[in-house]
């Protein structure tokens, strides 16, 4: 008899623990930048994204005379203009492997290391230099810049953005925070740029990662959001608290009918 409650009583201790282990989340893992009034009134960096392959831009030309400026603007149905992004990519320069755009009246034009402002200066002084336009505006925009995010997020996928810069939060933001389950202690940034590719990881509930180069967000990063300890533990085989309390019930039953 006292074996019998020896083990419903270490069987019912055993689940007890198990539920409260399961269940414990620490503040220290949950809240972001922890240590946020050491950052405060700090400078802000933004990045200078260089172009990429593969990366479309859409040029723009201006000068006080517009007919002037029309053989240098790609627009579908002629003077037909589009606010449709998808259009907008179709009439869009494509970077090519060797990093070059080919460019109406200039040919060829080398992007390589170049940011969207060192083209729009040099596109400016070979329409000026070569007697084309005088004065032109310039404006050149990403039309295909996206980040991928995965893992423990709301609403895990691919988002496009047109901004010249975005926070690694709002890009988080983008796929609706992270779950309860997200690690925000582990977060990876997978970054390809130059034919290189870089992996980090960070930590959000702390602020450091605010003067790291992965605060800006660049075009094609990967962000990948691992779960906590608490998600690992519930993936087991008797990780989650019906499956466990299931096993528990059924043993209890079994020592009880062996009784």
């Amino acid at each position: 008899m006292m074996n019998f409650k020896y083990l419903v009583k270490h069987l019912l201790l055993i689940s007890s623990i198990f539920i409260l282990f399961h269940s414990c989340v620490s503040k220290k893992q949950m809240l972001y930048i922890q240590d946020i009034e050491s950052y405060n009134n700090t400078e802000i960096t933004f990045a200078n994204q260089t172009l990429q392959v593969n990366d479309i831009l859409k040029i723009s030309v201006n000068t006080l005379i517009p007919e002037a400026a029309l053989p240098y603007n790609n627009v579908t149905g002629g003077s037909v203009v589009s606010n449709n992004i998808e259009v907008m990519k179709l009439d869009g320069y494509l970077v090519s492997k060797n990093m070059t755009i080919n460019f109406p009246g200039l040919g060829e034009l080398s992007v390589k290391d170049k940011t969207t402002k060192d083209l729009e200066n040099d596109i400016k002084k070979l329409l000026e230099d070569g007697g084309y336009l005088i004065n032109p505006k310039i404006t050149i925009r990403l039309l295909n810049a996206k980040v991928t995010i995965l893992g423990e997020v709301n609403m895990p996928g691919t988002y496009s953005f047109m901004e010249n810069n975005i926070s690694l939060m709002q890009a988080l933001g983008l796929a609706g925070d992270l779950t309860i389950d997200g690690n925000r202690k582990d977060i990876i940034i997978i970054r390809e740029s130059d034919g290189q590719r870089n992996i980090v990881n960070l930590d959000l509930t702390s602020a450091s990662f605010l003067a790291s180069p992965y605060q800006n967000i660049k075009p094609n990063d990967v962000i990948i959001v691992n779960p906590n300890t608490k998600k690992v533990v519930s993936a087991g085989l008797i990780g989650n608290i019906p499956t466990f309390l299931s096993i528990a019930s059924i043993l209890l039953s079994t020592i009880i009918l062996i009784k």
